[in-house]
């Protein structure tokens, strides 16, 4: 059988990949079930991955929620099972990063939203397109774009369906760069190499305040990081003092 999320482990970089490319990685609730069990894998042993990258097989991320399971009455396992899941891909200890090719459509948009910062190629297209099948957003986009390129301009995405290319989305703050098609896997190796080479102590615990002064203010968030940042890491000494270079 078909996996429909795919994993691969390479130097502390892991690749999660959406393997539904005939149906531009539409999301069914089984692969949402695919993903939530390689993400849960991921949190209970965040020492095997210093990095996650999430990505779509063929020539998308992701077109978005899967219209045909809808139709069949396809359901998952719980209510809010998908917003879970993505929850569960925003909360993981590991910096996580969403390369993005091609549509990155509505619940595509969604989870690469959940992710620390996105990729774009220059054939990325993202878009939410709720309104145009009378939906409205379950899985975090109204709370989750807003805090990523502000509200103007979230509601402006989000009430017309105007698709954006890769390089907008750069421009506006919802990718962090865009890159040629042809180069985004060299960036990917190069910004996961960079993380993975640094402190994962370091990165986690940056991400995790990072994200708890979110809802803080300034005052908040400054009083928050002297009471729980943790200082030295277990690694800081042996960075400080690494061992000579070997004799020829």
């Amino acid at each position: 059988m078909t996996q429909l999320v795919t994993r691969h482990d390479d130097q502390g970089i892991t690749t999660l990949t959406l393997n539904r490319p005939d149906s531009l990685n539409a999301l069914s609730p089984a692969l949402f079930v695919e993903l939530r069990g390689h993400l849960d894998a991921l949190a209970s042993a965040p020492a095997a991955a210093g990095v996650v990258i999430l990505r779509g097989a063929g020539r998308s991320f992701s077109a978005g929620n899967d219209l045909k399971a809808i139709r069949a009455g396809e359901a998952a396992p719980t209510p809010r099972y998908q917003a879970d899941t993505i929850d569960a891909l925003e909360e993981l200890p590991q910096p996580t990063i969403a390369a993005v090719h091609g549509h990155c459509y509505t619940g595509g948009l969604e989870l690469a939203l959940a992710c620390d910062f996105i990729v774009a190629a220059e054939s990325a297209r993202f878009a939410d397109t709720h309104g145009k099948w009378g939906m409205t957003p379950t899985w975090g986009l109204s709370q989750r774009l807003p805090r990523r390129i502000g509200a103007a301009r979230a509601k402006e995405l989000m009430f017309t369906g105007r698709p954006i290319d890769g390089k907008e989305a750069a421009a506006i703050g919802l990718a962090n760069r865009c890159v040629p098609d042809e180069l985004l896997d060299k960036t990917l190796r190069e910004l996961g190499e960079a993380i993975v080479e640094n402190s994962w102590f370091t990165s986690r615990t940056d991400k995790l305040l990072v994200r708890a002064g979110e809802d803080l203010t300034l005052t908040e968030g400054l009083a928050y990081e002297a009471e729980h940042s943790p200082g030295a890491g277990p690694d800081m000494r042996d960075r400080l003092n690494p061992p000579p270079p070997p004799t020829p």
